[in-house]
């Protein structure tokens, strides 16, 4: 736009011949209104508060917008400058959009379509001076940018004639996600999108799926990182149970033409959300990611998909890697199993097999008691399963240390009041009794055997537990004897037993008190390490060893 344009149907003027010294001054003063570094004065958002006043009141003043836009742009230290202008614009193109200003009417004249055309060039300008305002870092000024576009996006939808697709699929706001997920924005403004709009609106987290699953496309560097993890926890701040509403019943476009992207029904939205996590759990994922990912599994990925079959070959592959990563994947693949009443029959040989000789001395120990004790509380297991799993716990207790045993005791009695059948390994009447207790005997358990059903548990006997009774340690001892007594309690609460450790056990023994102190010697001797010129007082040590 080269001048100043008037009034559509204005009558002509001749213009007044201006001096050389009011050209000077105008100069100056157009110089000075986009000054592109002004300081933070109370005239200066006076000022920008007059443009914005001037351009509401009439079109010959729309040339201001291009001033605001100046100030708008400018950063390094003036982001109150900029924030004002963006929102002083923000109201400005909200108004003539509302206005239809930047549509082209029928039989325009080529004077009307000049000015809608650069207003349209203005408003995509200021569209990028908004996504501009994202890359600085403070969390007001990204917070404003954000809710400024997004509610110029929602006044702007249905007002040129495109369909919401490309204002929102392709355009800035494709723009906008790109920003977010981008390492220099904040977690708060994410939080805040997620929460404000994503959380409410179902168009909105339709489109965010589809530009989030474009952008996952492209992390295949490690440079890619930090956007792959910022998408992985945007979906995660995401309530599950959107996913579980019969239709979408909230739309923040109302009046755009309906686009193929918009959520006509939430299988159709599900399949968007579905597309987007096929895509991040099939990219190239560290073992940490991976690790976050199984956890997410249960509450927040299977929710929203619509084929859950579709997530057993990630969780296969993931029980592969070995470790605590395997008993991550078998806790989501017994979810599938319980919830969507998915068909996996090697579920318990492959728990079975993560009993190995590290699992009690492992920090991960808590854990896994918790889900052990989860998959092993249906009472409708069988008899001969159940009872390799205790024979092999029972086992592998004897070289655990005594916090991993205080956790194993009463977990087997639980096991043990749940599934009567197993009873018969605690006391085990054994023919030829007499040459057992001369020879010994096998125990017909096989320790090797990876098939829980072929282990031949059930017709072992629990003399791993029997032989802790003699622990070193008395807590340990005391703990392992309810075996053997009677089954007077329903059940123990694993809770209580699973955070033990070595320092907890300690400090339980040194701050319990004594009612009554132990005795030590009824005669402190004065001598340990030396004789006595009377031989017979001398302590057994100084008869053992000579200390000289």
């Amino acid at each position: 736009m080269p001048a100043l344009l008037a009034e559509s149907g204005a009558t002509k003027k001749r213009k007044r011949p201006v001096s050389e010294a009011e050209t000077t001054s105008a100069r100056k003063s157009k110089r000075k209104t986009v000054e592109k570094d002004p300081q933070p004065t109370l005239e200066t958002e006076e000022e920008i508060l007059l443009l914005e006043d001037e351009i509401l009141k009439s079109r010959k003043h729309y040339n201001h917008i291009a001033t605001l836009l100046g100030y708008c742009q400018v950063h390094d230290g003036q982001e109150k400058i900029s924030i004002t202008a963006a929102v002083a614009l923000c109201r400005v193109f909200c108004r003539l959009l509302i206005d239809g200003q930047l549509s082209k009417p029928r039989g325009a004249s080529e004077n009307e379509n000049t000015i809608v055309q650069w207003l349209r060039g203005q408003l995509e300008s200021y569209k990028v001076a908004l996504i501009g305002l994202l890359s600085i870092l403070d969390p007001g000024v990204q917070s404003t940018a954000m809710t400024l576009l997004l509610r110029l996006l929602k006044s702007e939808s249905g007002s040129t004639g495109n369909t919401a697709d490309n204002h929102w699929r392709k355009g800035a706001f494709s723009s906008l996600v790109s920003r977010l997920v981008d390492s220099n924005t904040t977690e708060g403004v994410r939080e805040e999108f997620v929460e404000k709009y994503l959380q409410s609106y179902d168009d909105l987290r339709t489109y965010s799926f589809s530009v989030l699953r474009a952008i996952s496309d492209m992390c295949t560097s490690p440079q890619s990182d930090d956007a792959l993890d910022n998408i992985i926890s945007m979906l995660a701040l995401l309530n599950p149970d959107i996913a579980r509403k019969e239709s979408p019943d909230n739309l923040y476009i109302t009046n755009a033409k309906s686009g193929k992207n918009v959520p006509h029904s939430m299988t159709a939205h599900r399949k968007q959300a579905q597309e987007l996590w096929l895509k991040i759990i099939r990219s190239n994922l560290t073992k940490t990611r991976r690790k976050a990912l199984l956890s997410m599994v249960t509450h927040h990925i299977a929710p929203w998909f619509n084929r859950i079959e579709l997530l057993m070959d990630f969780l296969s592959d993931s029980f592969d890697v070995g470790g605590s990563t395997s008993l991550t994947a078998l806790a989501g693949l017994f979810h599938l199993m319980q919830e969507k009443n998915l068909d996996y029959p090697q579920f318990y040989p492959k728990l079975y097999s993560l009993l190995d000789s590290e699992v009690l001395h492992s920090k991960h120990r808590s854990r896994f008691f918790r889900l052990l004790d989860t998959f092993l509380s249906s009472t409708h297991l069988p008899a001969a399963l159940v009872a390799s799993f205790i024979k092999r716990i029972s086992r592998l207790a004897l070289f655990a240390p005594p916090s991993g045993i205080v956790v194993v005791v009463p977990w087997i009695y639980n096991l043990l009041t749940s599934h009567p059948s197993c009873t018969f390994m605690i006391h085990r009447k054994l023919e030829h009794s007499a040459h057992v207790e001369g020879e010994g005997m096998d125990d017909p358990f096989d320790m090797a055997e990876p098939n829980p059903m072929a282990t031949n548990a059930i017709n072992s006997s629990l003399w791993e537990i029997h032989t802790l009774q003699s622990h070193y340690h008395p807590n340990v001892a005391t703990i392992a004897k309810i075996i053997s007594e009677q089954f007077t309690k329903q059940a123990y609460n694993i809770e209580d037993f699973l955070d033990h450790t070595y320092t907890s056990m300690l400090s339980a023994e040194l701050d319990k008190d004594i009612k009554k102190p132990p005795v030590i010697e009824y005669n402190i001797p004065k001598k340990i390490f030396s004789s006595y010129e009377d031989a017979s007082q001398n302590s057994l040590l100084v008869s053992l060893w000579d200390f000289n």
